[in-house]
């Protein structure tokens, strides 16, 4: 069996789950995790205080990571991106990597309610085993800024909710 380079992208509120599966993912034979929250805490812990902190610092890491992403994908790795793909800007970012790669990419979608993703939050907060601690208030804010991704976006996208996985 041949494997196709394929791009990996999560949608899907704070605390959803979507590192879990980036995780589970990126355990898969000749696939490679880059973890936006990683390398944020590394590089830019000390000044991510507001969400336009974290949009700058963002930016900053997404400039650099674009161009590398491509370069691994073209040598035929798969590349599970655990960075948002939250808003159409940020999916339109993400598939451009695929589109200039000339590769395959999937969306994936973590369906979880506001309710499930703020019980998730404050385990994962109460666990202290996650790059930020965030705020009930820092989950409102960024989850405003939540745009579901649309047919006319392009993507193959699957959808896991709950316990299972379909793909769209």
């Amino acid at each position: 069996m041949t494997h196709i380079p394929t791009l990996h992208m999560l949608c899907g509120k704070i605390a959803a789950g979507k590192s879990t599966l980036a995780r589970q993912l990126g355990q898969r034979p000749g696939t490679v995790l880059i973890s936006e929250d990683e390398w944020l805490a590394t590089l830019f812990s000390d000044q991510l205080k507001t969400l336009d902190d974290f949009a700058r610092c963002s930016r900053r890491l997404r400039g650099i990571m674009g161009p590398h992403v491509a370069g691994l994908l073209k040598t035929g790795v798969s590349v599970v991106l655990d960075f948002q793909a939250n808003t159409v800007r940020s999916r339109s970012w993400i598939k451009g990597i695929a589109d200039a790669a000339g590769t395959a990419h999937v969306l994936h979608v973590l369906d979880r309610s506001d309710a499930e993703c703020l019980e998730s939050l404050r385990k994962r907060n109460a666990q202290s085993d996650h790059a930020f601690a965030v705020t009930e208030d820092q989950f409102r804010q960024f989850s405003d800024l939540f745009e579901p991704p649309q047919p006319e976006e392009g993507f193959e996208i699957m959808v896991h909710e709950a316990g299972r996985a379909d793909q769209t």
